[in-house]
């Protein structure tokens, strides 16, 4: 797997139409790590982790390679932005006690970057990485997203995508294992905020250099004939996938 910068170019709406990710899960990560000085969010994005981080840790670094994306992050007097790759991590030995990782493990040179985490990390420092999976809502409009999904941006979905439909259970962790649960993911989202979820995927942008069309702008129809009212908002749920484990001495 290669670092490669697969969300640069739609930087503001991933940063705007991202979901954000539950408060219990940020309070329970930090009520395991063995203390609250500094976390680490690895390949943070726009910061939707790096900030729920930030209610529970005295400082948060905060790590991508994507400057477009760290531009597009929010302010905390918490959270200190780096550019950085997740296999050269500018921090010095045994200084966290909290790293995460957010949709983006699969992106990773897993073996370097597994060994930065033990460089980093403090004697007992938690490693949790998460991802989600695809969305359901009614299967009225789940059936147009999947038929954009699989039917039109199958082929355009890097081999990655597969770590995170398995959950990433295939995946090699080798850390000492922590029983989790992970919390619900839910918004209630406008159409136009799901469009513009759409639009932030990796495969509909590779799509688009590939043949000059918008993928989703070829379901909008149907995407709107299944959710109803123009301005009704509906609950959705994404498939929350949660490993930690604990870095041992």
């Amino acid at each position: 797997m290669s670092a490669a910068d697969h969300f640069s170019r739609q930087a503001e709406q991933y940063r705007a139409n991202r979901p954000g990710y539950p408060p219990a899960l940020f309070a329970w990560l930090a009520g395991v790590a063995p203390a609250r000085d500094r976390a680490l969010d690895c390949a943070t994005g726009s910061g939707q982790a790096a900030l729920g981080l930030a209610a529970h840790f005295s400082e948060v670094i905060a790590t991508d390679l994507s400057r477009r994306q760290l531009a597009h992050a929010p302010p905390d007097p918490r959270v200190h932005y780096l550019a950085a790759t997740a296999e050269h991590l500018p921090l010095a030995d045994r200084t966290v006690d909290l790293v995460t990782v957010a949709q983006a493990l699969h992106w990773f040179d897993l073996p370097a970057f597994y060994a930065e985490v033990r460089r980093i990390g403090r004697p007992g420092a938690v490693v949790a990485v998460w991802s989600y999976g695809l969305m359901r809502i009614d299967p009225a409009v789940d059936a147009v997203v999947t038929r954009l999904y699989a039917d039109i941006l199958g082929p355009y979905w890097p081999p990655e995508r597969a770590l995170v439909e398995s959950g990433y259970r295939d995946l090699d962790f080798p850390f000492a294992p922590i029983p989790a649960q992970p919390p619900a993911l839910h918004a209630d989202w406008p159409l136009d905020r799901l469009v513009g979820y759409l639009a932030s995927w990796s495969a509909t942008q590779r799509y688009k250099d590939a043949t000059g069309r918008d993928p989703v702008e070829s379901v909008r129809d149907a995407l709107g004939a299944a959710w109803g009212e123009a301005g009704a908002t509906r609950p959705i749920a994404w498939p929350l996938a949660l490993r930690v484990g604990r870095i041992l001495a």
